[in-house]
């Protein structure tokens, strides 16, 4: 049974949800505010979280950046009643795996809910995760750990951030385009979103660049994408 935390203020979409994720697969907890869900999430383990941006205290997106700041891999689907694509794109930013936008079909919810969970299930045997340790040169990274150390001292790294560089570090030399980026580190590709990925090489390189206009370590291929030096 899958264990999914529901945050909404809606009666009538916890209404909805509770009638389609209960059951022998799936348990539905609710709760109607932002802080009450960092608590629990704080306490308790789930598989998946639902989250409504538009909340009566903390808002969703302040959610998502705490529970990812607390470098939780827990898979986040948010819920937006404003179809704004840059609300869009920093749900992505900010860690989360899906958005859907109000109003929206009940089994189309329900579908998207199955697909990340099979997604978190199968991350297993990803590229991401054939490896637990790598060192390439100065960097080493532990997947199980979630640590990441270059030059010796410690990494600050988002749950995007780290499995971001982790996909780029275990296959020097390897191009990976913007849209292969999004499929492998967030989990499917987001037509019109590939810059999401270069905002997320820009804050890595920020991080372990000497010289951020002349890269030596996160480098780009011309018209094909980015690639970790070998």
């Amino acid at each position: 049974m899958k264990n999914i935390l529901l945050v909404e203020d809606d009666p009538g979409i916890t209404g909805l949800l509770n009638l389609h994720l209960n059951g022998p697969a799936f348990r539905l907890n609710t709760c109607e505010r932002g802080a009450e869900a960092i608590e629990r999430l704080s306490k308790e383990q789930y598989n998946l979280v639902i989250l409504d941006i538009m909340l009566p205290d903390v808002n969703g997106m302040e959610v998502c950046r705490q529970v990812r700041k607390a470098d939780s891999s827990i898979p986040i689907i948010m819920l937006t009643s404003r179809s704004d694509e840059c609300d869009k794109v920093l749900a992505l930013e900010l860690g989360a795996d899906d958005y859907i936008t109000k109003p929206f079909g009940v089994l189309e919810l329900v579908a998207r809910t199955k697909a990340v969970l099979r997604r978190a299930e199968s991350a297993g045997t990803s590229v991401l995760q054939q490896e637990s340790e790598i060192r390439a040169g100065d960097l080493c990274m532990n997947k199980e750990m979630h640590q990441a150390f270059f030059n010796g001292e410690r990494l600050d790294l988002t749950v995007k951030e780290f499995d971001l560089l982790f996909l780029l570090a275990s296959n020097p030399g390897k191009t990976f385009s913007r849209r292969q980026i999004l499929e492998l580190v967030w989990g499917c590709s987001f037509p019109g979103y590939e810059h999401t990925v270069t905002s997320h090489i820009n804050r890595l390189r920020i991080k372990i660049e000497p010289d951020i206009t002349t890269p030596k370590y996160i480098l780009t291929t011309w018209g094909m994408g980015y690639r970790y030096k070998e």
